[in-house]
Formats: C-alpha cells, structure tokens, sequence
C-alpha cells in the first residue's frame, strides 16, 4: 500500500479485547492524524458511523 507512512506500533497505540480483536486506542488515532470512518470504539473525531457525520 503505497500512500500510508505510519509509525510502527508502541505501547499504548491497541489492546487485545476479551475476543481476540486488536482495538486502536485514542492515542493510536491521534498519532495516526485523520479518522478513517470505520466507527472506531476510541475516536477522538467523533464520527458517528450511522449518520455518517461528526458530532460536534
């Protein structure tokens, strides 16, 4: 995937939830600089996946 130039991952950027899934936290999506619209449990952009708009 040519365009993305992230990071490597550090302590702090996910967790591991009780079924298995890695969860970006607000740190990760912060680092990361833009909301990708996947309705991401730890957005600190406040979209709302199902109106597809931010909350102000």
């Amino acid at each position: 995937m040519s365009g993305f130039n992230l990071a490597p991952l550090e302590e702090g950027d996910f967790y591991w939830n009780e079924d298995g899934y890695r969860v970006f936290t607000e740190q990760f999506h912060l680092k990361r600089g833009y909301c990708c619209k996947s309705g991401c449990k730890h957005c600190p952009y406040h979209y709302d996946k199902k109106t597809d708009s931010f909350k102000q």
